[in-house]
Order: C-alpha cells, then sequence, then structure tokens
C-alpha cells in the first residue's frame, strides 16, 4: 500500500535568540496561510480526514503548523525529535511506524527537512533537497526507506504568488 507523506519547512521566522522561541514574522504567517490553501486543495477528501499534522516544539514550527491545521480543522501534534539538527535516521525509524498507514504532515526546519526529502527519495545521505521557507515536499513510498520514495510534488510560497 502506496502512503504519502508532506514534508514542509516552518515560514519565515524573525532572528533571534534563543533559537527554539524564534516567531514567524507577518510574512512567514502568510507563506503559512498560502501554503496551508494550497495543501488543503490538494487533499482527497480521505486524505483529509486522516491527516495527522506533526511539528517540531520549535515555536516557529508550532506557529506554521497551527496555521496549517486550523484551516484543515486539524490539532497539531509535538515531536521532540524533528529539530533543526536532529538525526535523519530516526525520523526515518519514526515514519516506518507512525507513517506506515497514515497520511502525516510533518513540519520542521533545515536543515533536517532538506536532508529527510533528499534521503528518502535519493537514498544518498549527502542528498538534500533545498527547501525555501513554507516549502511543501509531497512523496509516496510503500515504505519509509532511504531511497524508497518518489517525490510527488514540490511547492513553495513562490510558486502561488
Amino acid at each position: 500500500m502506496t502512503a504519502t507523506i508532506w514534508i514542509m519547512r516552518h515560514g519565515e521566522a524573525a532572528p533571534g535568540r534563543p533559537d527554539h522561541l524564534r516567531q514567524l514574522t507577518e510574512h512567514g504567517r502568510g507563506e503559512a496561510r498560502r501554503m496551508a490553501g494550497w495543501l488543503a486543495g490538494s487533499l482527497s477528501e480521505a486524505q483529509r480526514r486522516a491527516l495527522r499534522i506533526v511539528a517540531s516544539p520549535y515555536r516557529r514550527a508550532q506557529q506554521t503548523a497551527g496555521i496549517v491545521a486550523e484551516s484543515l480543522g486539524k490539532d497539531v501534534e509535538t515531536l521532540a525529535s524533528i529539530t533543526p539538527d536532529d538525526p535523519v535516521a530516526s525520523v526515518i525509524d519514526w515514519l516506518q511506524v507512525e507513517a506506515a498507514a497514515t497520511p502525516t504532515l510533518l513540519v520542521s526546519h533545515m536543515p533536517l527537512v532538506g536532508e529527510l526529502t533528499g534521503r528518502l527519495v535519493e537514498g544518498d545521505r549527502r542528498s538534500s533537497l533545498p527547501m525555501p521557507t513554507a516549502a511543501i515536499a509531497a512523496l509516496e513510498a510503500e515504505v519509509w526507506a532511504a531511497g524508497c520514495a518518489d517525490l510527488v510534488a514540490f511547492r513553495h510560497p513562490g510558486d502561488l504568488a
């Protein structure tokens, strides 16, 4: 059975310290709203009902996920292991168990989102997909493992302007 995940980078965030408390800018909120609209329009009714939204605990990812969740009438779950520098292998292990049969949106950060997408599609530890703020990569796979996924869509706010 083919499963689908969407990997999203948070919207534009203001600079500051500590990093985990950085917030979305007004521009970043707009990016998240545009991408929420795109995602809503690209989901089947079954995907929309079953979609699970999982975000990094960092504020900017939570804010981005919250905007998407509100537009879809969903809740946001927090996953501590998808912060910017967490290991890709542990996220893939999580996907194998948690996203095998449930459509899932992961909202996180660079470099993790780029490396995760690159590893799942290309299978190479050195692969990384450049992802502008609020970009979403849609992947399909029979199993979540390195080199086993197909990139079926990639959108960023600039595509929708």
